[in-house]
């Protein structure tokens, strides 16, 4: 008999998805694993790129606070997401079952603004939630200075989308 625990398949698939290896195991004794690191972005993955702007947001956002590194810039980029997009996000459990989850890579420039986002992970079903996420992102805009942050200014996000086409920033998770 199998030992499915929902979380740990979900853990499994985000490692897989970063290629950091595969979990292994099934105790529901052992301590919840911490969110995979940012990989470094390889160049043959990248399948699409849009440079393309959405209209502008109401204006109710407040300006982005200052970051010190990429962690910060994550954290600060997913609250923004949530806060720029309130009736497209959710904040409760994220389901067993996700209707889709596209990957993008956000380029910045250095006053924090969008440069250019490449779409890492197209999904196979619901292909439109590329585009919502895309225009997520640029309503969120700007993410923070990152003048003083190594180089490359980009940072990656997974959007867990669920039936409703609402989503939840893997950061937040």
């Amino acid at each position: 008999m199998y030992c499915i625990d929902p979380q740990k398949i979900r853990w499994a698939f985000w490692v897989g998805l970063t290629g950091l290896g595969v979990v292994a195991g099934c105790s529901s004794s052992s301590p919840e694993p911490s969110p995979p690191t940012v990989p470094a972005r390889p160049t043959a993955s990248v399948s699409s790129t849009t440079t393309a702007k959405p209209a502008a947001s109401s204006g109710t956002l407040s300006a982005p606070g200052p970051v010190r590194n990429w962690v910060e810039v994550r954290a600060q980029a997913a609250r923004r997401l949530v806060a720029a997009n309130p009736n497209m996000t959710y904040m409760g459990t994220v389901p067993d079952v996700l209707l889709a989850i596209p990957v993008l890579e956000v380029e910045l420039n250095a006053d924090g603004s969008v440069r250019r986002i490449d779409v890492l992970r197209h999904p196979g079903q619901a292909p439109d939630t590329v585009k919502l996420a895309t225009d997520a992102v640029h309503r969120a805009a700007p993410f923070g200075d990152v003048s003083r942050l190594p180089k490359p200014w980009r940072f990656t996000e997974t959007f867990l989308f669920n039936d409703d086409r609402k989503f939840k920033p893997r950061t937040l998770d």
